[in-house]
């Protein structure tokens, strides 16, 4: 199993912590999760709105590069629909030779109204500018020199001057919401990207989500590969579910009513419905048990919501890492 990090960076006006101090906040989460192990650091792209105050993730990922020293640094997601693919690939190849390889690039279309409103982008476009945008893209980050006329970009003979640390392009990662679109993004012979709490019913259903892009895979003639996916689900673990509840409610709670896509699930409905790992280390244990053996293999972990004090977030990273992850690996061992 692989064990991330998914920092969303929602910002709260009305609270008294600044965007600055949530930066901070988040760049020390960043050098923790290395020192816990953890296998990648995913941050979120947003604009002009408080739903999250990262809007470049190649800034704020750049600085954690030299904080740092191991971990991989993941974008969760760059909205390639909103920019130019040649600078795209110009800033992504030189974080990832800054940071010695380290880049996990997750890639995505958008789907939030008032961002494609402030980039004057049609909604109806975003597919296909997508699909654009990422053929360039990874074409130039693979070395190509690239005489391009599409519909919304045209190059001749492009090709970059700074190419990626990794002998290959980074591993790119497709993000999707609906359920419906994994077997898409399947067949189309791409990793994916998801945060189940937007697109599934219940905790069985994550692993419905994950069948429907493997047959997509398998349908496209792909081997099984069991680094081809990123499960993400808001985590925080105490001494009991009790303690977990009443130190992560409220944040969640808030957290809930500020985000603009999904339904409104409360604490109480996303413990009821089971996406989540919120509770004791057995309650989390139990839950990554289960999510293996549905097939899944890269969790990553948001402890990080609704302006939660950021010491109780430090403190679930820790005992997720060395209390969670020991006692998962050493239930699903004795399971293979």
């Amino acid at each position: 199993m692989r064990y991330s990090i998914f920092s969303v960076n929602d910002h709260h006006p009305r609270l008294p912590r600044t965007v600055p101090e949530l930066y901070g906040q988040v760049m020390r989460q960043c050098e923790l999760a290395e020192t816990l192990g953890y296998d990648t650091f995913f941050c979120a792209e947003h604009h002009f709105h408080e739903y999250g105050v990262v809007p470049d993730p190649a800034v704020m990922l750049s600085a954690l590069a030299q904080r740092t020293k191991r971990i991989r640094l993941g974008t969760a997601i760059s909205i390639l629909t909103f920019h130019d693919p040649r600078r795209i690939a110009e800033t992504y190849s030189m974080l990832d030779m800054m940071s010695g390889g380290r880049l996990v690039f997750g890639v995505g279309s958008g789907y939030l109204a008032h961002e494609f409103v402030g980039y004057g982008i049609e909604p109806k476009e975003k597919r296909d500018r997508f699909n654009e945008a990422l053929d360039i893209a990874q074409r130039l980050m693979a070395g190509e020199t690239l005489a391009y006329k599409g519909r919304y970009s045209a190059s001749d003979k492009v090709v970059l001057n700074v190419l990626p640390h990794q002998a290959r392009v980074p591993p790119i990662y497709v993000a999707v919401l609906a359920r419906e679109a994994a077997y898409h993004v399947g067949k189309q012979k791409n990793r994916i990207f998801t945060v189940p709490y937007a697109s599934c019913k219940d905790f069985p259903d994550i692993g419905t989500m994950l069948a429907e892009y493997r047959k997509g895979r398998a349908e496209a003639g792909l081997p099984h590969d069991e680094d081809d996916h990123v499960f993400t689900l808001h985590t925080y673990v105490a001494k009991t579910d009790e303690e977990a509840k009443a130190q992560a409610k409220a944040a969640y709670d808030l957290y809930v009513d500020t985000r603009l896509y999904a339904k409104k699930h409360v604490y109480e409905d996303i413990i009821a419905n089971g996406i989540c790992l919120f509770g004791s280390v057995d309650t989390v244990v139990d839950k990554m048990r289960g999510l293996h053996e549905m097939g899944i293999r890269h969790v990553a972990t948001m402890h990080n919501f609704g302006a939660l004090d950021p010491a109780l977030v430090e403190r679930s990273m820790t005992l997720f890492a060395r209390e969670v992850m020991p006692r998962a690996e050493s239930r699903i061992a004795a399971t293979v």
